[in-house]
């Protein structure tokens, strides 16, 4: 599940120690199942019946017997069961998240920073918490780096895939940000990048640098055992996006921006010299 979807993960994880990178793979397993859950729902009904079905699931997940009964189904909820177990990751994480993709249902639309930061933490800054306990003891100090680090990274997604979730009805770009430069919800139907937009993905990539840096003292305390390099690694390949979004000249809507693989090795060499 995750060398499908999560390329870049899959990419960084490769440098932790074995049990840590199980551990991370199982709660990707979940978190993956969640957000799928929900995408793929047909409809509202459907939705609330796929909501109610991950609450048992996590339920059974927490329960003090191995959850047997639907590994059949949900072949990887046993590692899940044992990570959260060995890792003493709080359930609330887990709520939290489950809280994170009803925000998705239906149109979505987003009046300003304080409800996109929000919506950040609970689809991606709350991650960063449970990978705080895959990779280390939660000391205090590592918990708003975390945070700060998964906002960085849910911002990115979204620069990213402005045009995907446009098409899904949902647009994550705070109402009262894109009115400051005069940009419309009627200009992001158009998929036109004029000068207007090219403001708005110039103040929001510089917002997600900002919380790029606010983690960087975090992941300089994981670690040293493979933990601290694939945090960095995560951070420099992602935050390059954002440079890939640049040299494209913010043409977004022509398709989705990746950094290419020569250029993540090059990412990964000078992780590895700052993890050192």
């Amino acid at each position: 599940m995750t060398r499908q979807h999560a390329t870049t993960f899959y990419f960084a994880s490769h440098v932790l120690p074995a049990q840590k990178r199980k551990d991370a793979y199982a709660v990707y397993a979940f978190c993956r199942y969640v957000d799928d859950q929900i995408d793929f729902a047909p409809d509202e009904t459907a939705r609330l019946r796929a909501l109610a079905d991950l609450e048992h699931i996590l339920h059974a997940a927490y329960g003090t017997e191995s959850p047997e009964g639907l590994a059949h189904a949900l072949p990887w909820l046993p590692a899940f069961h044992e990570t959260i177990r060995r890792r003493a990751i709080p359930v609330n994480y887990f709520q939290d998240l489950l809280a994170g993709v009803e925000m998705d249902r239906g149109q979505v639309r987003i009046r300003n920073w304080d409800e996109l930061e929000k919506y950040c933490y609970h689809v991606a800054s709350v991650v960063g918490l449970i990978m705080v306990h895959v990779l280390t003891e939660p000391a205090p100090e590592l918990l708003k780096p975390a945070r700060d680090l998964g906002t960085a990274m849910q911002l990115t997604n979204i620069l990213r895939d402005i045009q995907e979730d446009w098409l899904r009805d949902r647009l994550y770009l705070p109402q009262d940000e894109l009115e400051k430069f005069g940009l419309t919800t009627d200009d992001i139907a158009a998929q036109q990048t004029t000068e207007s937009f090219r403001a708005v993905m110039r103040f929001q990539i510089a917002r997600a640098r900002d919380y790029y840096g606010y983690a960087e003292h975090g992941i300089a305390a994981l670690p040293n055992d493979g933990s601290r390099f694939c945090a960095r690694l995560m951070s420099t390949v992602y935050g390059a996006i954002l440079s890939e979004i640049e040299r494209a000249d913010y043409q977004v809507y022509r398709g989705r921006v990746r950094v290419a693989l020569s250029r993540k090795l090059w990412l990964a060499f000078k992780a590895w010299l700052g993890a050192r």
